[in-house]
This record gives C-alpha cells, sequence and structure tokens, in this order.
C-alpha cells in the first residue's frame, strides 16, 4: 500500500486549491475584525459618539450571530448541492464584502463597517459545513488525519496573521486604504484558487430545504443528539472553543498586567499558541499512523489541564507594573515558564482537537455530513458566548486572570472525566494507544485488506496478552473480540472488556448456552456492519508455534456469509507479556513487531486447514498458495 506524505497534500490538486482557498479566507476575516477593533479603539469618536468599549465587544457579537442562525441552512446548502461550486459563490462573495468594507472604510461609516463585518460571519457561517464535508469526499481515508491537521494549523496561522496584518496595515497612513487593497487582494486570490477544487458531488440531492433558522437549529440538535458518539465529539468541539476562547482573549490583559510585557510581548504569546497547535495538529498523523486514533484526545485534554494549572502556578502571586519588550521578558525563568506552558497548550489543544474532527467526518453518513458539521459550528459559537458571560460573572465576584485560568483547568478536567465515562472508547484507545508506543514498534502490511466499511471476521494467532491491544492499535476501524469468557471475568479487567463489547465465549464441554449466546452476539454483530476479531487457536501458544485451528470460525463464517481475513503477529514471543520463560526485560522499549495480514477468503472456499496454513505462512512472511487461488 503506498503511504501518501503529509507535505505531499500541499501539492496534490485534490487538497492544495482548497486549503489555499480557506486559508486565505481565514486571513480575510481576522485582517477585518483586528483592523476594525483598532480604529475603534483609537478613531471611534470620529465616526460616532458611542462609547468605544461598547462598540469593540459588539464586534465579537456581530461576527458570531450568523454562526447562531444560518448554520443550520448552510448544512442543508452543503449536503444538497455540488461543493465545489458553493465555494466559488462563497468567494465571490468575500469580493463583494471586501469592496463593501472599502466604501465603509472610505466613508468611515460604522454602520457599513458593521455590515461588512456581519457579512464576513455569513461568508465564514456557510463555508465551514463546506470545509470540512469536503475533506472526506476528495481525500483517502489514510490522508483524512493529515488533511485535517493541515485545516487546523492553517486556521490558527490565518488567525496570526490576519490578525498581525490588520493591526500593522491600519497603523500606517492611510491605514484603512491599505486594509481594503490586501482585503480585496485575498478575496480574488480566493477566488481564483477556488476555480481549481474539484467537483464534490452533492451527497443528499433529494434534501428539502427548510429555511426556517430557528426550526431546522433545533432538529440538527435533535437529530445528533439520537447519534451518541457524535454528540460527544460536538460537545468536545465545543469545549475547545470554550477553553481557547477563555484564553485568547484574556491573553493581552494577562500579558501586560501580570507578566509585564508589551505589545511585542503579547504578539509572541499569540504566536506561540498558533505555533503548538499547528504542530500537535500535525504531528497527529505521525503518532495516529496515519489514521484516526482518538487515545490522543485524553493526550491532549490532560495537557490543556496540566499547562494551564502550571500558568496559574507560575503566576498567582505575580503583579507586573513595568511593560517590557521581548528580550528582557525572557530573561525571567518565570516568564520562560509561561511561554513553554502557553506553546504546550497549542500542541496539546491540536492532539485534542484534529481527531475529533476526523471522527465526525468518518462516523457521519455522507448525507447528513454537512448538517453535522454545522450543527457542531452552532454549539461552538454558543460555548463561546458562555466563555465570554462566564468570564464577565468571574471578574464581577472578584477573581483575577490567573485564577480564572485555574477555574477553567478545572472545568476542563471535568468535563474531560465526563465525556470519558459516557465514551469509554476514548480511554481504551489512549491505553492501547500508549502500551503500543511505549514497549512497541508496529508495522503492519495488508492493512488494505481489512474494509473500510461492512462486516469481516479477522482471525489472527495468538502469542500473547497483548494481542488484542496491538490489534485495536492497527486498525482504523473498532474490533469486537472474541475471547476465552474466564479471562473476560477477571475481576479488575471485566469493565474493560465490557465497555470495549468483547465477546466472551466459552467451549461446548464447559458452557453450552454461553456458547450459543457468543455465536448469536456475533452473528447480530457482523448483520450491523461490524468487525469481528478470532484468535481460533483457543488459548496463548507456550511453545512460540500456531496451535491447531478450533472450528468454531468457520460456523461463525458460514453463518453470517462474510468473509474472513487472515493475519499473523510476529515478533511477541518472548516478550513480557508472552508465556516465554525466557522474556525480554518489562522495560525494553520499541521492540519491533509486525502484523502481516492477507486478502479476505470467502466463507464458501474456507476450511480450518487452508486457514491455519495461510496464517502460518503470514508469519513467515509469505502466503499460502491455496488460498490465495481459491479466494
Amino acid at each position: 500500500m503506498s503511504q501518501t506524505n503529509q507535505l505531499a497534500l500541499l501539492k496534490n490538486r485534490r487538497f492544495a486549491p482548497f486549503f489555499i482557498t480557506q486559508f486565505l479566507g481565514a486571513v480575510n476575516d481576522n485582517l477585518f475584525k483586528n483592523a476594525l477593533l483598532v480604529l475603534l479603539a483609537v478613531s471611534s469618536y470620529k465616526m460616532t459618539s458611542i462609547n468605544p468599549n461598547f462598540l469593540t465587544n459588539l464586534t465579537a457579537v456581530i461576527f458570531i450571530l450568523p454562526f447562531l442562525f444560518f448554520s443550520a441552512t448552510a448544512g442543508q446548502l452543503a449536503d444538497k448541492y455540488e461543493k465545489s461550486r458553493i465555494i466559488r459563490i462563497i468567494k465571490t462573495l468575500e469580493v463583494v464584502i471586501a469592496l463593501c468594507a472599502a466604501v465603509a472604510f472610505y466613508l468611515q461609516s460604522v454602520v457599513l463597517l458593521f455590515t461588512a463585518l456581519f457579512l464576513l460571519g455569513v461568508h465564514s457561517t456557510v463555508f465551514g459545513p463546506v470545509k470540512y464535508a469536503i475533506l472526506p469526499q476528495h481525500l483517502k481515508k489514510r490522508e483524512l488525519i493529515g488533511g485535517n491537521a493541515w485545516v487546523e494549523a492553517g486556521t490558527f496561522l490565518a488567525i496570526l496573521v490576519g490578525t498581525l496584518l490588520g493591526g500593522l496595515l491600519v497603523a500606517l497612513p492611510n491605514g484603512t486604504l491599505w486594509v481594503s487593497l490586501v482585503m480585496l487582494l485575498l478575496a480574488v486570490s480566493g477566488l481564483v484558487a477556488s476555480f481549481s477544487i474539484p467537483r464534490a458531488t452533492a451527497a443528499a440531492v433529494n434534501l428539502k430545504i427548510n429555511w426556517n433558522p430557528f426550526t431546522e437549529t433545533y432538529r440538527n440538535i435533535v437529530m445528533i443528539k439520537k447519534e451518541h458518539e457524535l454528540y460527544l465529539a460536538v460537545f468536545g468541539i465545543s469545549w475547545f472553543w470554550f477553553y481557547g476562547a477563555t484564553f485568547l482573549t484574556q491573553l493581552p490583559v494577562f500579558t501586560a498586567d501580570i507578566l509585564g510585557g508589551n505589545m511585542e510581548v503579547i504578539t509572541l504569546l499569540l504566536t506561540l499558541f498558533s505555533i503548538g497547535v499547528g504542530i500537535g495538529a500535525l504531528l497527529c498523523e505521525h503518532l495516529g499512523a496515519k489514521k484516526l486514533e482518538l487515545g490522543l484526545v485524553p493526550l491532549g485534554s490532560f495537557g490543556l489541564t496540566l499547562f494551564a494549572l502550571d500558568i496559574y502556578w507560575a503566576t498567582y502571586d505575580m503583579h507586573e507594573v513595568t511593560q517590557v519588550g521581548i528580550w528582557l521578558f525572557i530573561q525571567e525563568f518565570h516568564h520562560l515558564r509561561v511561554l513553554v506552558d502557553i506553546l504546550l497548550l497549542g500542541v496539546f489543544g491540536g492532539f485534542y482537537t484534529v481527531p475529533l474532527y476526523a471522527l465526525l467526518q468518518m462516523r457521519s453518513k455522507p448525507e447528513i455530513r454537512s448538517r453535522v458539521i454545522a450543527n457542531n459550528n452552532i454549539i461552538n459559537a454558543l460555548f463561546m458566548v458562555v466563555s465570554g458571560v462566564l468570564v464577565i460573572t468571574l471578574f464581577a465576584i472578584g477573581f483575577s486572570i490567573p485564577e480564572i485560568f485555574l477555574a477553567t483547568a478545572i472545568l476542563n478536567a471535568l468535563v474531560a472525566i465526563y465525556i470519558y465515562c459516557l465514551l469509554p472508547e476514548f480511554v481504551l484507545r489512549f491505553i492501547v494507544w500508549l502500551l503500543v508506543h511505549t514497549f512497541y514498534r508496529l508495522r503492519a502490511k495488508g492493512l488494505e485488506y481489512i474494509p473500510d466499511t461492512g462486516p469481516v471476521i479477522l482471525v489472527c494467532n495468538h502469542t500473547s496478552y497483548v494481542d488484542a491491544l496491538i490489534l485495536a492499535s492497527a486498525c482504523r476501524r473498532p474490533i469486537r473480540f472474541v475471547m476465552y469468557y474466564k479471562i473476560f471475568d477477571w475481576p479488575i479487567l471485566r469493565f474493560v472488556f465490557k465497555t470495549s463489547r468483547a465477546i466472551p465465549i466459552a467451549s461446548a464441554n464447559e458452557d453450552k448456552d454461553l456458547l450459543q449466546k457468543a455465536y448469536d452476539k456475533i452473528a447480530d454483530a457482523l448483520a450491523k456492519g461490524e468487525i469481528i476479531c478470532i484468535f481460533p487457536e483457543g488459548k496463548i501458544t507456550r511453545s512460540g508455534r500456531i496451535n491447531k485451528f478450533k472450528p468454531g470460525i468457520i460456523k461463525m463464517a458460514h453463518r453470517s456469509a462474510v468473509p474472513v481475513v487472515p493475519m499473523a503477529l510476529r515478533g511477541l514471543w518472548g516478550s513480557i507479556f508472552s508465556r516465554n520463560k525466557k522474556r525480554w526485560h518489562l522495560f525494553c522499549p520499541l521492540r519491533k513487531v509486525g502484523l502481516y495480514i492477507g486478502p479476505p477468503v470467502m466463507p464458501d472456499k474456507i476450511n480450518t486447514a487452508d486457514l491455519y496454513a495461510e496464517v502460518r505462512a503470514l508469519k513467515k512472511g509469505v502466503h499460502a498458495n491455496s488460498l490465495i487461488k481459491s479466494s
């Protein structure tokens, strides 16, 4: 199977024009917003008598309102119509908005400026569902994590570039003219790039648009609440935007009043956070081995709590008065500590969000995917509004900024516990990921033989107690393992096995009823399109050689009429988790382990002897000719 380099996506027509288009649009949004904020703070008295503090806070509300009111409609449009065409219409609208902003700057009209800001919010609202729904149509499964990583990294980089550019340009002589020209240039460039985006066919052409945003928003929320896994993913993403909004909103005042840094230092902290998110996002593909790795989400939430707590511990008793530049600032150890914390908050934020966005894309049905993303945008906006209200409330009752960071860290830990209790797959995947990346260096060949959808039975040799964890870490889809009932009932691990929906089984001599129940559960799971994995030896090898296969696998395959994929693990015999008396030391790191997967075998062509021969051949690095010919 060919491996797509993450960097190669930026050269691929399936991704590069889209990435450029969305990046330029995000830069434009933030350029205008920050230029407007600076203009209102410095020169609002020339344009209106309204309090500038009120106007600056009003900008955030006006930009976010379209997300609340129009996201549901935008999701329907993205599901019903061809997506590259929608993007070109959106980019054309952006050019019109840039011209509107230029006129507003020229006339120094607050009303027109806020109208342009509102229209930019509409532009981003309509683009949001298309942005994430188009990726699964243009990218392969193994490229999706990399694509999401680039989008997430690009978004935060665009926020940084736009914010800095807006502040710099508006401060120049004839600054509003420069802002207008650059906005128009970015909008036209984005429109030109959008014409190279490949077509992405409509997913629900027969969908009837409900133009009432309130009823459609309610219907969207009801729809996603029925999809328990997707609902929790949306909740998790929205929480990150709550968390990020809380931190980034307080960062300028925190830097000036608590750390004693000037505007250069504020820019440095914002830059570090954005770079951190980019690093974390791009590392997700490497750490997850190019697949959806939900184990990174608990790792991310742990880091978000830990480094927010450390910012509090480093600054709770600080109150600097003199504002210094970067050179003097970095000479203080506690300042360097905060810089590292800010950077790592971004890194772990990337670990947290990229898998959640990929989860929404991979596990939502294509015909409703855009509406799922739209619903996510609605909830994101609500969480950011709640963040603002909560911060105002905490300030009113006497909290300092470090204490607000402390409260956010504690809330983050509580939210993480809530999500992982309701959806333990995240924690289980983290345990699997941690184990595999601590003890082993896994190399898998033949993963393409495991289908992306539909039922299949996996069979594998049984070498150690962690075989199931190795297989779970390698497979892109969740696996339901069939396991011996006495191990399933171990007191400490029973919760883990039950949570992972393992199926206990016994021999006919031990418990005929349990055996039949196991067969029924396996058939039911396969009927629902799930993956079942069984170790047909029935026990872990004591000699390193593959034991004789039991006939139950044949009964399962024939009953459900599903293909069987043979696999072989190599390199685990002799490990601390095997039954070899001459085992490696417990802390032997990054031991090479191989997983070799053969082509699927149709149920009418399968027998235990041939299946045994294929698994044995795979363990030696070759295929058994009998099964290749028969399948």
